[in-house]
């Protein structure tokens, strides 16, 4: 089946709408854009920006199947629960791992920021750029589920390159590189679409399971997946730091099976960092190769830009323009560029052409 390109079609759906029908449907205050993140879930309402913004966290009654909490609530659950709670994140390398954990979950915040809403709402997700036909299909079932009306899926570096304030509608090409929490998505867009694309499973989670990884192997102690995110975030870095950090982590001893404190510190984080970021170098230096030389020469001039929480960690944008010899830079607030592109696409329907759009089957 032909792919559109803008939007990802809904494998086995047909559109109950014309896109000129679509486009003159106006629904004040019932469109929402959702980033439906491995590690994080933002909600962006139409007229009111981002409204939610939570861990994708699920717990859940072992014996019953009842959902505990969800969210924060879920989060703070990780890693401590009782033998009858599991926390899980329903999300996993940017796609869904656990269809009924996400559709309660998709329920939960839909219903947490819709409550006011007179009508379902028309729902519009990013997913990866190299999501297969059965994963569009789950994401669009969660969806409708959940409690949408329509539902639109865009890819991922489309939606973070217009939450980056760049125009892509121009014939000029522009490098997007959106570090999340499951997958790393890189694209060249120009004219509304990709040229070349790629979506690497190695993101945050990587990072802190390469943590995870390197205090067992050099100090024979466990630490706890929570434990490595907040490491990374207070000590990680992929280039050295001018003024080295340092800090206490806890842990159980596998030699002794006792708790054992640690001092971490960034040169080691740089270390055990050394893997993830040298396959997200590859990815962007593999794109690159196959990019036409018209939009590589753009792409010389107008930079690359980083979004995503992974392209807060310390040095990720040096390291890109070192290895890559060209200007590399964060985006203006990148964990929600994904959200505000999101939310932007779904205003302005009426931008994009008739084969860039699929607004999918209306739920009965």
């Amino acid at each position: 089946m032909k792919l559109l390109r803008f939007f990802r079609p809904i494998p086995g759906k047909t559109a109950d709408r014309t896109a000129e029908q679509t486009r003159g449907v106006r629904m004040p205050g019932n469109d929402i854009g959702i980033d439906l993140g491995t590690a994080t879930i933002l909600i962006n309402v139409k007229g009111k920006g981002i409204v939610l913004q939570e861990p994708s966290v699920v717990a859940v009654d072992r014996g019953s199947g009842r959902i505990r909490a969800v969210g924060t609530a879920a989060q703070r659950m990780l890693g401590r629960t009782p033998e009858n709670i599991m926390a899980v994140r329903p999300l996993r390398d940017g796609v869904i791992s656990d269809y009924d954990l996400t559709e309660q979950m998709l329920k939960y915040f839909i219903k947490k920021v819709c409550n006011y809403f007179i009508f379902k709402p028309r729902i519009m997700i990013c997913v990866p750029s190299q999501i297969t036909e059965v994963e569009q299909r789950a994401v669009y079932d969660a969806a409708i589920q959940a409690g949408a009306r329509t539902v639109a899926l865009i890819e991922e570096p489309i939606a973070a390159a217009i939450g980056a304030g760049i125009d892509i509608t121009k014939p000029f090409g522009n490098m997007v590189v959106d570090i999340g929490g499951g997958t790393t998505d890189i694209a060249v867009i120009s004219l509304k679409d990709t040229a070349v694309s790629a979506s690497l499973k190695v993101a945050g989670d990587k990072f802190n399971e390469a943590i995870v990884k390197y205090v067992r192997r050099k100090y024979n102690v466990l630490i706890g997946e929570r434990t490595a995110e907040e490491t990374k975030m207070q000590i990680g870095c992929v280039m050295p730091r001018e003024e080295p950090l340092t800090m206490q982590v806890k842990g159980r001893s596998l030699i002794s099976g006792m708790p054992e404190m640690l001092e971490l510190n960034s040169e080691e984080m740089r270390e055990a960092f050394s893997e993830p970021s040298e396959a997200v170098v590859e990815g962007v230096h593999s794109v690159l190769e196959s990019t036409p030389p018209e939009l590589v020469g753009d792409i010389i001039v107008g930079g690359i830009v980083l979004t995503g929480g992974g392209s807060l960690l310390y040095g990720m944008d040096q390291l890109i323009s070192q290895r890559m010899g060209i200007h590399a830079y964060v985006a203006d607030d990148p964990i929600t560029c994904v959200a505000r592109g999101t939310g932007i696409a779904l205003q302005h329907l009426d931008r994009y052409p008739k084969d860039s759009i699929y607004t999918a089957h209306e739920a009965r």
